[in-house]
């Protein structure tokens, strides 16, 4: 026995040193959050990583998104201070059901023999579908992030979970955008036409996505988020951008600038001018509430919450 201990002391001690060192990580990422709200958010911001199984088209057409069409024109109204929301509360149990009815009809598709446009459009219209869904599943709630069903320790909301099932592949919100969307089509817009059902994120517009419109919608998707405060704001001298620019900035290019650059693509002509004075990002921000016509306020913190 003794000798068996002997033998295992290198092993405790490496395991001692590994938790030594995750405490200090923790720590420090736990420090940094208290500086700065987003830091986590970038710590952990998932990265690009193609799936390669989806890397295949071939040249069916005619996916039908019309049910989608149908629930956006219902339920995403459009507010004056340009952010559009969804009336969750408003959706009936058999629009719900017609809803699921239309993302199942998704999963039954052999999409790797559709056309890459036709892909392209179901990919989006399917995470943005699944994504609605899945809040009126545990609705109400003040945002998406507290509807914690994703697999791991540090995982929340709703990304890591499998909701769908194609082609013989379990799929996650997270599959969809950053293992076949940001990879396999490298189109920056995409962050513009993807939804996480906040009001912090580019508007879930009130038109499905097909072949003929995606670039289109693309562009106006990018234009209304950036000449919009919760794109682009410049506070008393400060370039201040949505953290989507920090947490995928190589979506965008290898530095701020880059970043820049593309924002005065689509700036307004007097956002844009401004925008050419600056060459780095002073700040970033995100609001995760949800994007709700009736906003479900957050519970009291108590006591109890501690015990």
């Amino acid at each position: 026995m003794i000798s068996d201990m002997k033998a295992k002391r290198p092993f405790f001690s490496l395991l001692r040193l590994y938790l030594l060192l995750t405490g200090l990580a923790l720590v420090q990422v736990l420090n940094l959050q208290q500086a700065d709200a987003g830091a986590l958010e970038r710590l952990f911001a998932p990265k690009a990583d193609p799936w390669p199984f989806w890397d295949r088209s071939g040249e069916s057409t005619g996916i039908d998104h019309a049910s989608w069409q149908r629930f956006l024109l219902a339920h995403v109204q459009s507010g004056d201070d340009g952010i559009n929301r969804v009336a969750y509360a408003q959706v009936t149990a058999a629009e719900h059901s017609a809803l699921r009815d239309y993302i199942k009809s998704l999963e039954r598709i052999e999409i790797r023999g559709y056309r890459r446009d036709e892909q392209l459009a179901y990919w989006i219209n399917l995470y943005n579908a699944a994504t609605v869904s899945v809040v009126l599943e545990h609705y109400p709630v003040s945002s998406i992030r507290d509807i914690d069903i994703s697999p791991g320790f540090l995982s929340f909301g709703p990304w890591g979970k499998k909701l769908l099932r194609i082609e013989g592949q379990e799929i996650s919100l997270n599959d969809i955008e950053h293992r076949i969307l940001r990879p396999l089509w490298h189109e920056p817009r995409l962050h513009y036409a993807l939804n996480c059902a906040s009001l912090g994120c580019p508007n879930l517009l009130r038109n499905a996505y097909t072949p003929d419109n995606t670039q289109s919608l693309f562009d106006r998707a990018a234009r209304e988020y950036i000449n919009h405060p919760r794109g682009v704001e410049i506070v008393e001298g400060e370039l201040h951008v949505s953290s989507i620019y920090s947490w995928f900035r190589e979506d965008f290019g290898s530095s701020e600038a880059d970043v820049i650059k593309h924002l005065r693509i689509y700036a307004q002509p007097a956002l844009a001018a401004e925008l050419a004075g600056f060459s780095s990002i002073d700040d970033d921000h995100y609001d995760w509430a949800l994007n709700d016509t009736t906003p479900v306020e957050a519970a009291p913190v108590t006591e109890d919450d501690f015990e």
